[in-house]
């Protein structure tokens, strides 16, 4: 009996061992990797700025613009003077772009009460290689009766874009 439970455990230590070399022999070890790139590119920028329009005695001067801001300086010679500037806009990658705000200030307290301002919004969407214009309208109100102490104010608009 003692004969027969010294066999059964050294068959079965040999079955063990024949199972650990066939796994061996059929298991594999498998190596991924991987590399992730973002192609995409984000260039939401401007691209110009023109008077539209100007008033007989006004003067638009010569606005400037970068890719990340526009400046222009009228001069307004008489109540009801006005000059229109347009200002473009393109989304130059190929990310599309959402409008998150359009905010435009001016220095009211500062500034002169006779010189008024009035703005459209620019394009809620600019999908990739479109363009939008928005204006900005300046104006020298046509109701004020004497020429003011302060001849200056100021407008400064913050237009963002964000992917979505």
């Amino acid at each position: 009996m003692k004969n027969s439970k010294n066999i059964i455990i050294i068959a079965l230590l040999t079955v063990i061992v024949i199972m650990a070399v066939g796994y061996s022999e059929f298991a594999t070890q498998l190596t991924i990797n991987g590399t992730a790139q973002i192609i995409g590119e984000w260039n939401v920028r401007i691209t110009g700025i023109k008077a539209l329009s100007v008033s007989e005695g006004a003067n638009a001067g010569t606005p400037e613009f970068t890719v990340t801001s526009a400046t222009f300086n009228a001069e307004l010679s008489r109540p009801g003077d006005k000059i229109v500037y347009e200002i473009t806009i393109e989304n130059a990658g190929t990310i599309n772009a959402t409008l998150q705000s359009a905010t435009f200030t001016t220095d009211e307290e500062n500034g002169s009460p006779a010189i008024k301002y009035e703005t459209t919004q620019p394009a809620q969407t600019l999908n990739s290689g479109e363009t939008t214009t928005f204006t900005v309208t300046v104006m020298y109100d046509e109701n004020i009766e004497q020429v003011p102490e302060v001849t200056t104010k100021t407008i400064t608009g913050i237009i963002e874009y964000v992917q979505k």
